[in-house]
């Protein structure tokens, strides 16, 4: 069965087309990683996943339905995430927010639903971070408690929108590690988007590369080639190998590296 399936998608933000005419299917249990160039659609993407953002040509599915708002089968961690309002709240409290549909306040969960906000705390490994506040927290464990939002529902399908944004380089190792060992140990399917490839190269099974209103799926290999980057880009892209990390370039420069840092 397929996690997620596009036939003939066609999306558009205004007039601008995001994607066109797109086909392709990620299988269930796979890992993707979720790249391309600022503005060339990752998060609209999952938002129309989500059911949030109608194709305007085509069909989408997901889970072997078609994609619908409020599909509980499928965890949503978002790119921009305020937490300015939160840093009074423990790291449970903050967790329990999302969970039964609550968002801030004081939710009085059921049993069930305070069991299920614990499991997502252990599945992140962030049972140690419940009683403190979000404020005492550093950004890695605030990915955590994010994370373990994202859990709650028990979720088949796992998207994580830039979840490496204004990490270190350690932070970022452990949020993919983690990642990771969510999609193994519950057997799940996980896109990860990014703005490099270099810290999920490890991990992923599969890169989906979004630009220039086209896609392509397949391996690393497969994809990040210079002539499939220099059309996904609409430019000419050099990609460059050693000792197991993969350079973009364009013109002599770092294009994955430089986005990220503008980013």
């Amino acid at each position: 069965m397929s996690a997620v399936e596009f036939r003939g998608v066609r999306l558009e933000i205004g007039d601008r087309c995001i994607l066109a005419d797109t086909d392709l299917a990620i299988r269930d249990g796979e890992f993707i990683g979720v790249l391309g160039p600022n503005g060339a659609g990752k998060t609209t993407l999952m938002r129309a996943i989500l059911g949030l953002v109608a194709p305007v040509a085509g069909r989408i599915r997901v889970l072997d339905r078609p994609a619908v708002r409020g599909n509980p089968a499928v965890g949503y961690m978002p790119q921009v995430r305020s937490l300015a309002a939160s840093h009074r709240l423990s790291g449970w409290s903050f967790v329990a927010n999302a969970a039964e549909g609550h968002r801030w306040g004081l939710p009085l969960l059921t049993a069930a639903a305070r069991s299920e906000v614990d499991w997502a705390l252990e599945q992140v490994g962030a049972q140690a971070l419940a009683k403190r506040t979000l404020a005492s927290l550093s950004g890695g464990e605030r990915q955590r408690l994010l994370l373990a939002q994202a859990l709650l529902g028990k979720p088949r399908l796992l998207l994580l929108d830039e979840p490496l944004i204004s990490l270190d380089p350690r932070h970022q190792r452990g949020v993919v590690e983690l990642a990771k060992q969510i999609q193994r140990e519950l057997a799940i399917t996980v896109l990860f988007s990014a703005h490099e490839l270099n810290p999920l190269i490890d991990v992923i099974d599969r890169v989906l590369y979004l630009g220039n209103g086209q896609a392509a799926l397949g391996t690393v290999d497969e994809v990040i080639t210079g002539p499939s980057l220099s059309r996904l880009y609409g430019a000419e892209i050099e990609v460059l190998r050693h000792n197991g990390r993969v350079f973009v370039l364009s013109a002599g420069l770092e294009v994955e590296r430089d986005e990220h840092r503008h980013a």
